[in-house]
């Protein structure tokens, strides 16, 4: 038996009586994956296991898994702007009553964080 062989453009290396699919991931570019990627990730892989599956086998999960973090990233930085310009959060109150301006802050970091978590996050729809 030959140890490799070359199949529809597929290279098959031998593995005891079989031959597997030599394949490998393109490592030329580093992805930045945060804390909204990883969160999807594991809601993906658990819910939604066929589109995981054919982002993985098409090369695309790693982008993917960089598009929706940049992007819950993103929105929450201009919801937080947003919000903050709506409630009257100023530097004036920071430099007032700082206790007051950090939990006013984190409460709308919370609210907008809670928007970014079920539209991005844990959205099924987006996953299609």
């Amino acid at each position: 038996m030959k140890e490799k062989i070359i199949e529809n453009g597929i290279e098959y290396v031998r593995n005891g009586d079989y031959y597997i699919p030599n394949l490998t991931v393109p490592d030329d570019k580093v992805y930045n994956i945060g804390k909204y990627g990883r969160m999807h990730e594991r809601f993906i892989k658990e819910n939604r296991t066929c589109f995981y599956s054919m982002k993985i086998l098409n090369g695309t999960w790693l982008a993917y898994l960089e598009e929706i973090d940049t992007s819950a990233k993103e929105m929450i930085d201009k919801l937080v702007k947003d919000m903050a310009i709506k409630q009257g959060i100023t530097e004036e109150l920071k430099a007032k009553d700082q206790m007051a301006w950090v939990g006013a802050m984190n409460n709308i970091h919370h609210s907008a964080e809670e928007f970014i978590l079920s539209e991005y996050v844990y959205a099924v729809e987006g996953a299609e």
